[in-house]
């Protein structure tokens, strides 16, 4: 199992951020596919008709999202936590994946990277 940390700068505010990664119409219309998703903690969410899912585990309003992602039989949790924070009128932005299994981390680096990340970066750049 590996771990991904990476810092990202997205043009809007912290608020903008957290609103577009918690809103299911909002991550439709960033990603272009179908997405569930509510703020309600112990719900479970879809993102990318279905490529992504999990469960969110907590969320403080403007701040923070925590999530547990589901990765077929892997007894051991894979946890994304993000944190928004205001930087010169813009988000940074900070994910933190632990226990990705190591068959996947590639692609879970490449998927957050060029299409989740960049999804949410250029959602707010149009």
């Amino acid at each position: 199992m590996k771990d991904f940390k990476k810092y990202y700068s997205i043009d809007a505010t912290p608020d903008e951020v957290y609103l577009a990664l918690t809103n299911p119409v909002s991550l439709q219309l960033m990603t272009g596919e179908k997405a569930e998703m509510s703020t309600e903690t112990g719900s479970e969410f879809s993102l990318w008709d279905g490529s992504i899912v999990g469960k969110n585990l907590e969320f403080e309003d403007g701040k923070k999202i925590v999530q547990q992602w589901y990765f077929g039989d892997e007894s051991n949790d894979s946890i994304v936590t993000i944190k928004l924070h205001l930087d010169k009128g813009s988000t940074s932005l900070e994910l933190k994946h632990t226990n990705i299994p190591d068959d996947d981390y590639d692609a879970i680096v490449e998927g957050w990277n060029h299409s989740y990340m960049a999804s949410l970066i250029e959602f707010f750049d149009e």
